[in-house]
C-alpha cells in the first residue's frame, strides 16, 4: 500500500530522505520547503557546507552506524555519478596534542585517532611517519574520502527526485501539522518527516529546545588544492579551525573555519577571515605561489553557515501529534535510511496487523460490549500479522 508523505526541508537531509522513499517506488512524496537549492540564506545551511565525509561519531553509537552506511553509497555516487558533483579526495587529518579539551578537538576527537573505528570503512587508511608531519603536528592520518561541490550535488538531488516522482514545491509552516495539509494529491499525508534542522528549534509542535547553532565561517577560492586537509585545532582560539577543501567540477577551494557554538551571526568576520586564510596557507604552502601570502588567494566569497547540532545526538524518533487545526501526523525525524524504513514498515501487513492487534487490546475492557469490539479488531490485526507470510499476496498499493 502506497503512503502520502510529506518531506519538510529541501537541505541535504531532506532531498536525501524525500530521493529514498521515492525511489523505493511504494509512497507518494512532496517535498515542502522554505528554501530550495540555489537559494543562500543564513537559516539554509546545506549550500554552506564544504561539503565532505569525516566520520566523528562515537564507536557503538547511533551515529557510528550512520556514518558507517553512509560511506559505500558516497563512494558509489563518485565512482559512478560525476553529474553530481562528488569527488574523491585525498585526505589528510592533523593532530597537535595541546588542542585537548577545545571544542573542536572534542568534535575531532574519533576522526584524530590512529586506531579510528573508521580505519576499516575509508580506503588507503593510514599513519603518517614523523618525517611527513609539518612543524607543529604532533601526528597525523591519511585516507581517501570524498568532498562534495554543493552548488551541484544540491540540485542534483533535488532532480533525482523529480525523476522518481517526487513533487517539489514551496511552504512557510508555523506549526507541524500543517504539514499534513500539504501534499501534492491535495489529500491528507500519511506521513510527515521533518528534516527542517535548525528550524525545528521554532517550529511549532516540535520546538526541540535541544537544538543549537555551531556558527562556521568559511572562504571560498579560486585557487587549486589537491588534497583535503584538517587540524584538531588552532592558536587561535578554542572555537578556531583549520581546514581545507576542493569542491568538485570546479567548485572551488573551501577554506575554513570556526565552530561557534551558539552563535547565531549571520556575516562573516573580516578578521576571522583573515585568519582563515594565513592559517590555509601556512597549513598548505602550495595553496599559492612561493612567497606569496594571503593576496595571491583569489577570493569567489565569503560565507557564514550556521551547522545544526544537538546535544542529545541526531534525533530518529516517530511520533504521532495533534496540531492546533485539528490535524494529526505521524513524525520521523532525521537519518533517512531509517525514515524510509519506518514508513514502508507502517504500510505493511506485519505493520498494520501490530496497529490492529495493540488498537484491540487497548479496547478490550470489562464489559462485553468492550471485549466483543476489542477482539474483533485484534483479530484483524493477527489476520494482517500473518498476510505477511503468504508470499502470494502483497500490500494494495493504490
Amino acid at each position: 500500500m502506497s503512503a502520502n508523505i510529506v518531506v519538510l526541508g529541501a537541505g541535504v537531509s531532506g532531498l536525501t530522505t524525500a530521493l529514498l522513499l521515492a525511489r523505493d517506488g511504494k509512497h507518494n512524496v512532496t517535498i515542502v520547503a522554505k528554501h530550495m537549492p540555489g537559494d543562500y540564506d543564513i537559516e539554509y545551511a546545506s549550500p554552506w557546507a564544504g561539503a565532505n565525509y569525516l566520520p566523528v561519531a562515537k564507536p557503538g553509537s547511533p551515529s557510528e552506524t550512520y556514518e558507517r552506511n553512509t560511506w559505500p553509497e558516497l563512494e558509489r555516487i563518485a565512482r559512478d555519478l560525476p553529474e553530481a558533483g562528488v569527488h574523491f579526495q585525498d585526505t589528510v587529518i592533523y593532530r597537535r596534542a595541546k588542542d585537548a579539551g577545545t571544542d573542536v578537538a572534542n568534535w575531532f576527537a574519533e576522526l584524530i585517532k590512529e586506531d579510528a573505528w573508521f580505519k576499516d570503512v575509508v580506503p588507503n587508511f593510514r599513519i603518517l611517519p614523523k618525517s611527513e608531519l609539518p612543524e607543529g603536528m604532533d601526528g597525523a592520518t591519511a585516507f581517501t574520502s570524498v568532498c562534495m561541490n554543493t552548488a551541484i550535488y544540491l540540485p542534483w538531488l533535488a532532480s533525482q527526485c523529480l525523476k522518481h516522482g517526487a513533487q517539489i514545491r514551496r511552504g512557510v509552516l508555523s506549526h507541524i501539522s500543517e504539514a499534513a495539509h500539504l501534499h501534492h494529491s491535495g489529500k491528507r499525508a500519511d506521513v510527515v518527516v521533518n528534516c527542517t534542522g535548525l528550524s525545528s528549534l521554532k517550529l511549532g509542535g516540535v520546538e526541540d529546545t535541544a537544538l543549537y547553532p555551531a556558527r562556521g565561517q568559511i572562504v571560498l577560492v579560486r585557487n587549486d588544492l589537491n588534497v583535503m586537509a584538517s587540524v584538531s585545532g588552532t592558536d587561535d582560539g578554542p572555537d578556531e579551525a583549520t581546514y581545507l577543501m576542493h569542491r568538485a567540477a570546479g567548485g572551488g577551494c573551501v577554506l575554513g573555519g570556526c565552530l561557534q557554538k551558539d552563535n547565531w551571526e549571520s556575516q562573516p568576520d573580516p578578521n576571522l577571515a583573515v585568519r582563515i586564510m594565513k592559517r590555509a596557507i601556512e597549513l598548505c604552502p602550495e595553496l599559492v605561489p612561493k612567497g606569496k601570502g594571503i593576496e595571491a588567494l583569489s577570493v569567489i566569497r565569503h560565507g557564514v553557515g550556521l551547522r545544526p547540532m544537538r546535544h542529545e545526538g541526531i534525533r530518529v524518533e516517530k511520533d504521532r501529534v495533534s496540531g492546533k487545526d485539528g490535524a494529526t501526523g505521524l513524525l520521523e525525524f532525521q537519518i533517512p535510511p531509517q525514515v524510509a524504513r519506518y514508513a514502508s514498515f507502517m504500510f505493511s501487513f506485519i505493520g498494520r496487523g501490530v496497529f490492529y492487534l495493540f488498537i484491540g487490546c487497548v479496547m478490550i475492557g470489562a464489559k462485553w460490549y468492550h471485549i466483543a469490539p476489542g477482539v474483533i479488531t485484534a483479530v484483524i490485526g493477527i489476520a494482517y500479522i500473518a498476510l505477511e507470510f503468504v508470499p502470494s499476496i502483497e500490500p494494495r498499493r493504490t
